[in-house]
């Protein structure tokens, strides 16, 4: 089932919550609406499950015009962050009480209604648990019994807000790779709210950054991360770096480096700045021409296999964070406080009054 989102809006009072939003979610595909608190990306969730009410625009699923209609018309199956499970009710009772209170006509019989939710409890592999409580689960498993009762419905569309987000970052990482493994096999529409970067970028076949109610950027999620369309992208997207210089002639100076930026080229002699992530800074013990800045090294923190440096530029562009290796730190032998030269691999320029 595909979704078609078409201008948008919304507002609580006087916050602009959502800002004429357009996107289109092909069907089978898992999208990822990304983006800090007070985006919008959670009311925009809420307004395609018709748990808020859009002040103006289209929701179509498949073709179909969603905004007038009932929640259960829309036939959308919804996992919440805090698993909102009933404590009463046994792992069983929970993925299938969806089913039972279906209206008598559309209520499948009751042998069809334990094959289902067997089935399910099967593909969260939560066979063995079915006839404990809520309170006797992990905060892993509790989730994947919300997200079995989501299925239990058959909807057309899976929409999930901040799934794991309850969950400590162990039992996180295990689960998004499971959902992406579940997503592969069922192939169901969904889209789950996410403030986590590596989480979109790790599950997702799209993921939609949002910022202050609007999208900044959809794409694949190495298209977001390596062609980031805005400086609140490149900022959102992992620790970065940045360098204040001048365009001209198509070409960015920035201290002593010198940087192709013929997109550009229509706005010379301008201020612009230079992006670069951590992990896309070298240092080294020599300078190389026009692409490297003398610097020097002011602390050292060793985290895991990862050395974080920072270095202090001698033009005074500010401190800079360098992300290597500790094979690297041991063949450079760095020390605090001795000079190096700093080489950005990858640097992309944007004009310096761009509204983050």
């Amino acid at each position: 089932m595909s979704i078609n989102i078409v201008n948008i809006s919304k507002k609580f009072g006087s916050f602009e919550a959502l800002k004429d939003i357009n996107l289109t979610i092909n069907t089978g595909e898992l999208v990822a609406l990304l983006g800090p608190s007070g985006s919008g990306k959670t009311t925009l969730l809420r307004i395609i499950a018709g748990l808020e009410y859009a002040d103006a625009g289209e929701i179509l699923i498949n073709e179909r015009e969603m905004i007038s209609r009932k929640i259960r018309e829309r036939k959308v199956g919804f996992v919440f962050q805090h698993y909102a499970l009933f404590r009463n009710m046994t792992v069983f009772e929970n993925v299938a009480f969806g089913l039972k209170v279906r209206p008598r006509g559309l209520r499948p019989p009751k042998n069809e209604i334990t094959g289902r939710v067997h089935e399910l409890l099967r593909l969260v592999q939560l066979e063995s648990h079915a006839e404990r409580y809520p309170r006797q689960l992990s905060g892993g498993q509790r989730q994947r019994v919300a997200l079995a009762r989501a299925l239990a419905v058959e909807p057309s569309v899976l929409l999930l807000d901040e799934p794991f987000g309850a969950l400590d970052a162990r039992v996180r990482i295990e689960l998004r790779r499971w959902l992406r493994k579940l997503h592969d096999e069922l192939h169901i529409t969904s889209v789950f709210v996410t403030h986590d970067q590596d989480e979109a970028l790790e599950v997702a076949d799209k993921v939609v950054v949002m910022n202050a109610g609007r999208i900044e950027q959809t794409g694949g999620p190495e298209e977001v991360y390596d062609n980031p369309a805005s400086p609140f992208v490149f900022n959102f997207l992992g620790a970065v770096n940045i360098f204040h210089g001048r365009v001209h002639d198509g070409c960015a100076h920035i201290g002593s480096l010198k940087i192709d930026s013929r997109e550009h080229v229509d706005v010379p002699d301008t201020m612009v700045v230079g992006y670069v992530r951590s992990h896309d800074i070298d240092i080294g013990r020599t300078a190389t021409g026009g692409s490297s800045i003398p610097a020097r090294v002011r602390t050292i923190h060793r985290v895991g296999n990862i050395v974080r440096v920072e270095l202090l530029p001698d033009d005074g562009q500010g401190a800079v964070e360098a992300e290597i290796t500790r094979d690297r730190l041991n063949e450079l032998n760095l020390q605090e406080g001795e000079g190096v030269h700093i080489r950005p691999k990858k640097v992309k320029v944007f004009i310096e009054d761009y509204q983050i």
